[in-house]
């Protein structure tokens, strides 16, 4: 029955995938994860911020970005600033400060469509797993490879796989619409 431990895995792997993209939307407070998908021009080439250096979040409404490389902080600030967050980065010489700005009630609402949009993907994504498990048991039944009942537990088995997956993707978008909504 390798076929619904492959589905187990894949169905998972959505869930994660929903899980990373909800960390880099936007709420009102300030969280090291919204800066993971900016990369910098550094060293010849396209790197993710925080191997660059440390990226913090000292008060609820201001980030700081403090490089090991005191050079690089013109091109990590620049970055920030062309990533269209919205943020604008304040440079020191030694570290930046990101102060994150309140959102106001209509982007709080484009944030939360954003949420959902991730969220169907995520669905959509387990559904697909599904399709093809039960693609691999229907076709191993043909080939007369499993019995009539052992399919019908298989696909029982994989249908209540993808109940759990997309229950826990509804699970984060409650979560992340609450963080959202919160004042």
């Amino acid at each position: 029955m390798p076929s619904i431990q492959e589905a187990r895995a894949q169905m998972e792997r959505a869930v994660e995938a929903v899980r990373r993209e909800f960390a880099a939307v936007r709420t009102g407070k300030a969280t090291p994860a919204l800066l993971e998908t900016i990369r910098v021009e550094a060293y010849g080439s396209k790197m993710p911020i925080n191997q660059l250096g440390t990226v913090s979040a000292p008060e609820p409404r201001l980030l700081v970005v403090q490089p090991w490389d005191k050079g690089l902080i013109g091109a990590i600030e620049k970055a920030i600033r062309n990533a269209e967050l919205g943020l604008n980065p304040v440079n020191d010489g030694n570290v930046i400060r990101i102060p994150i700005p309140p959102l106001t009630e209509e982007r709080r609402r484009e944030m939360v469509r954003l949420a959902h949009k991730l969220a169907e993907e995520g669905r959509v994504a387990v559904r697909q797993v599904r399709q093809e498990a039960n693609k691999e048991i229907k076709k191993r039944q043909q080939a007369h490879e499993l019995s009539e009942d052992d399919a019908r537990r298989q696909l029982d088995e994989v249908q209540k796989l993808t109940d759990q997956y997309i229950e826990k993707i509804d699970e984060l978008l409650r979560a992340k619409e609450q963080e959202i909504m919160e004042i």
